[in-house]
């Protein structure tokens, strides 16, 4: 797992003394006795002391206890601890005198609320140092401040770009710690960082590397992702990485086939944003979307296929029967495929309601982002911790996600259309939404209009559909769930047909629709120009379940399998 290689690490002592002798002898006492337990950083001026405590907090280390003598030129014991401060604030503060500077240290114990201070010469430590230093580090592992060994997403809770990135990473499996740049933590990050937080978000890696507003294609290059084709040529393309592409994507590479798998944002679809997938063959306790995707994308790369992301296929042009066809990415690149899967899968339907969905008319008002979601909208259901959360849909994923946010929401409210949920949704998931005290079930309601404060969701206008009364509601995060459209406009100029709601017909369906020219049917999963196949959600009349996809994803690839040995 991408980020998972995470290993505790040991808190830090920092000592500082510009005496090259002295900041030795004081880092070789404390290496001695504590140097299995902790990391001894020593440093010879507070500027590089400074400079180590921002590689530190930008890495996600803590530190335990800074030492720091008072007469130091350019910067004093004094100044040195004030400044570290906002950096490590629960750290222990000793600083380290003279005789004479006795009075110096008292006067410290007020401006940088100091710990202790300790006489030079100590010797011998086992009386004079070490059960000081042990003193301070017990009450420091009782305060319970740790290392934050993980890359950090720092940006402001309600902002577009910000949840995006979090997605992004989210459903790459990939270990992160989401930090509001308004609260301390993330102004002491920024400021380790050099920045002044203008520019948001910030990804600050497990290395301290820092990525400022990141792109789609930086955040794939961090996890280690491919962006582009190496071939200009492949076997077999497949288009779309949720569970059909993946499935096509691993039984492909696995039988022989150059295959390359295009995605635009990140492997698993809508099945990837799922909080968790309870029935799937196989997973008797469940599986999160994310989890089940990112391991379907590495068994891909694991026979051979190149799944690559951030790219979009924007242009199918077919050439003929038994010559391959052609795909513009993004980037003005083409490559050629002698077949084609189309499993670009489906977007959830917005609702077409003051901010809730991207008017060309009225362009800045748009809370998508900002409180109002499409599908999942956690990366971590501590997001959403304490707020009142409303989730519209009554099917499968609606429930997952309502489950999930429950453990942390102060409420959740589902409001259906319908009588009830039973008629969309597997009777398992009835059962623990009723039993789940802070779920609420609104049945035959809808919304009809939002509220907003500082640009951002605050509230609800629904209608119950049997009274005709509107009520408005105060709403922290709206989540929609409320069917899907196809992802199929760019394939109208290659011929591909479709039904009336945007759906790729194929096999059978095509029986009634002209272009098909070759003497055989068909292929069950083809479409309206051969060679190219059809799996999963994007399907005319498909089943809309994950197994249902990775079933018609490993079946396209036979039927490509026959495809070729016919041309």
């Amino acid at each position: 797992m991408p980020g998972s290689e995470n290993q505790p690490r040991l808190p830090a002592i920092l000592t500082v003394d510009d005496d090259p002798a002295v900041s030795r002898a004081v880092a070789r006492d404390l290496r001695r006795h504590y140097g299995e337990r902790y990391r001894i950083i020593r440093a010879e001026s507070g500027a590089d002391a400074i400079n180590a405590l921002k590689e530190l907090k930008l890495r996600g280390d803590t530190v335990a206890v800074f030492v720091a003598d008072y007469r130091m030129p350019g910067m004093s014991g004094i100044e040195f601890l004030e400044r570290a401060m906002d950096f490590f604030p629960l750290a222990r503060r000793v600083l380290l005198t003279a005789y004479a500077d006795t009075h110096a240290a008292i006067d410290a114990i007020n401006v940088v609320d100091l710990d202790h201070y300790l006489l030079k010469p100590w010797d011998p430590p086992q009386e004079k140092l070490y059960p000081v230093i042990d003193g301070l580090l017990e009450e420091w592992r009782a305060v319970g401040d740790r290392a934050m060994p993980y890359t950090k997403v720092i940006g402001h809770r309600y902002s577009d770009r910000s949840w995006e990135v979090r997605q992004f990473l989210a459903r790459n499996e990939y270990s992160f710690r989401s930090v509001n740049a308004e609260e301390p933590k993330g102004q002491q990050l920024l400021e380790a960082a050099g920045l002044d937080g203008t520019r948001l978000p910030v990804v600050i890696t497990e290395k301290g590397e820092t990525l400022v507003e990141p792109t789609d294609g930086e955040l794939a290059t961090l996890l280690g992702l491919s962006t582009s084709p190496s071939l200009q040529m492949y076997d077999l393309a497949v288009i779309g990485g949720g569970p059909a592409g993946l499935a096509a994507a691993v039984y492909g590479a696995s039988e022989g086939l150059k295959t390359v798998l295009i995605e635009k944002s990140s492997t698993g679809g809508q099945a990837g944003r799922s909080s968790k997938i309870e029935n799937y063959l196989g997973f008797p306790t469940g599986i999160s979307g994310a989890e089940l995707t990112t391991s379907a994308r590495r068994q891909a790369e694991k026979f051979g296929a190149e799944v690559i992301t951030t790219q979009e296929a924007g242009r199918l042009e077919v050439n003929g029967i038994g010559a391959a066809h052609s795909l513009r990415l993004n980037e003005e690149q083409t490559i050629g495929a002698r077949a084609v899967i189309l499993a670009t899968g489906v977007e959830y339907r917005q609702l077409e309601i003051t901010g809730c969905w991207e008017n060309p008319a009225d362009p800045g008002c748009n809370y998508i982002g900002r409180g109002v979601y499409y599908g999942a909208s956690v990366s971590d259901n501590t997001e959403c911790a304490g707020e009142q959360v409303y989730i519209v849909g009554g099917a499968n994923s609606a429930g997952q996600a309502a489950m999930y946010m429950s453990e942390t929401a102060k409420t959740v409210t589902m409001l259906i259309r319908g009588p009830s949920l039973e008629a969309g949704m597997s009777q398992y998931l009835v059962d623990r939404i009723t039993k789940t005290a802070n779920i609420h079930v609104r049945t035959c309601t809808e919304v009809v209009d939002t509220v907003a404060t500082d640009d951002r969701l605050s509230g609800l206008v629904l209608l119950d559909k049997r009274t005709g009364e509107r009520e408005t509601v105060v709403s922290d995060r709206m989540c929609c769930f409320i069917g899907a459209t196809p992802r199929t406009d760019w394939l109208e100029e290659a011929g591909i047909a479709r039904d009336d709601h945007g759906f790729i017909l194929s096999g059978p369906d095509l029986r009634d629709k002209v272009g098909w020219t070759l003497d055989r049917p068909p292929h069950h999963l083809e479409t309206s120009v051969p060679g190219v196949f059809v799996a999963g959600d994007v399907r005319s009349e498909s089943a809309k379940r994950v197994a249902a996809a990775v079933g018609e994803g490993s079946m396209a690839v036979m039927l490509v399998h026959r495809y070729l040995a016919e041309a």
